[in-house]
């Protein structure tokens, strides 16, 4: 698939959102990002299987944060198998998995069914103690450090959910916040530390043709951030 660095395939898809900054373009980004198509949480197995899909093997996908390559066909609940991981933690404003944020695919990743259950609803942040399963990361009682490769994409994930729900389509309102422990707040952290892995790990390849897939083939719909890393600093400063 091809990748974009100015949005749709007619380069207009952020007219609107053009010379804004502030609240003003996040509002205008969440008109933007809002419109499309909605998935059920049975097509997120489908979807997953071609936008998360190795780039060196097409019968696997990379899992998000043990990053192994592992067969498409192994997704199910068995202690090996990959399964649906929410990076914006689907207890985090209480949405679980019905359509609408519980089923979109921005956030929605592959993952070891145990590392999945290991990470939980925990929020972001640095430290804590190797995550077993999964070399790189790193995890305590209230947070997850991702690897090195994947801390832009997570912060990515999460300033993504920020902005699409606003709470004016039906869904909740999410916002991202300073905080962990956010239990079942709908807030999502640690804001400073997510804006630093941002700048760490800007987009590469396999985060730019996901975005591409999402909006051709599924949702139809672009995660900002990836197509315009200037935007975070735009919005949050």
């Amino acid at each position: 698939m091809p990748t974009t660095t100015t949005g749709g395939p007619t380069g207009d898809y952020y007219a609107a959102a053009q010379g804004k900054t502030g609240p003003q373009l996040k509002a205008a980004l969440n008109q933007i990002i809002r419109v499309g198509s909605k998935l059920t949480y049975e097509q997120v197995w489908d979807a997953l299987k071609v936008t998360d899909q190795d780039p060196n093997n097409a019968n696997n996908v990379i899992l998000l944060y043990s990053g192994r390559s592992q067969s498409k066909s192994s997704n199910g609940g068995g202690a090996n198998d990959w399964n649906r991981e929410h990076v914006w933690a689907k207890s985090h404003g209480d949405f679980g998995t019905a359509t609408g944020p519980g089923t979109d695919v921005h956030h929605l990743r592959p993952e070891d069914v145990s590392v999945n259950s290991n990470r939980g609803n925990k929020d972001f942040d640095n430290g804590g103690s190797p995550a077993a399963e999964a070399p790189g990361n790193y995890t305590d009682a209230d947070s997850w450090e991702p690897r090195d490769a994947v801390k832009g994409d997570v912060a990515r994930m999460i300033l993504y959910m920020d902005v699409r729900y606003e709470g004016g389509d039906g869904y909740v309102d999410l916002d991202v916040n300073n905080s962990v422990n956010n239990g079942t707040a709908p807030y999502h952290g640690k804001l400073s530390t997510l804006l630093a892995w941002h700048a760490q790990d800007p987009p590469d390849a396999f985060e730019k043709r996901r975005n591409q897939v999402i909006y051709d083939s599924f949702q139809h719909n672009r995660n900002p951030f990836i197509d315009h890393p200037e935007w975070v600093a735009a919005i949050w400063g």
